[in-house]
């Protein structure tokens, strides 16, 4: 652990994490996370599904929606809602990245500017305490914040691991975050969740919120 201003982080909170890393994790916390975070997403409406693992876990919660368009530049998303039949994909696509299956790139990034979404359902690799959402990759970090910019409501999902690691790239302020669906409170000592009006929803274990 080191120490920082407002509590401790570990030392290695700077290293990105694999694919296959990230979804050992915090498994369980994520299915809990992503089925609270389906249902504030309602049938006949639009949706864009970002790059992550918890957002791949809102994916497989939205098997029973209806008359839902969904707009991915994760091809693992592609995959789990392509047999639905009541879901129409459209894919935001560039040069796939094989760590996590992310389409990236500027292909990906003029599609996103196409669209006007009601909602977005994004995750980040780390939060700052002032509520900075961090990202490693320039090229996902430029997808995201088009998806943030061209969403109506955006619902960030995140466990609380991210709240104890850090990134260079920012993504975006709270400013543009609506919902904050999560398995633990954010941190006593990150004022930002705690002054703003984020509708933030806690997934706890047993179902209690």
């Amino acid at each position: 652990m080191r120490r920082i201003h407002g509590g401790a982080r570990l030392a290695s909170d700077v290293a990105n994490l694999g694919y296959e890393a990230r979804r050992a994790l915090a498994a369980e916390a994520e299915r809990r996370i992503a089925a609270r975070g389906a249902e504030l997403v309602p049938n006949r409406s639009s949706l864009f599904s970002s790059i992550g693992t918890t957002t791949e876990e809102v994916a497989r919660a939205l098997v029973g929606h209806d008359d839902l368009p969904v707009v991915t530049n994760n091809v693992h998303v592609v995959a789990i809602l392509l047999p639905v039949p009541g879901i129409e994909l459209a894919v935001a696509g560039g040069s796939v990245h094989k760590a996590d299956g992310g389409m990236v790139g500027e292909a990906a990034v003029q599609l996103v500017c196409r669209y006007r979404l009601d909602y977005a359902v994004i995750e980040a690799s780390a939060i700052d305490l002032d509520g900075t959402l961090l990202d490693f990759e320039e090229r996902e970090v430029d997808v995201a914040r088009a998806v943030v910019a061209h969403a109506g409501r955006v619902v960030l999902v995140a466990d609380a691991t991210e709240f104890a690691r850090s990134a260079p790239l920012k993504i975006t302020g709270l400013e543009r975050v609506r919902t904050f669906v999560t398995d633990r409170p954010p941190p006593a000592a990150s004022l930002a969740f705690r002054s703003c009006e984020i509708d933030a929803r806690v997934a706890r274990a047993g179902g209690t919120r």
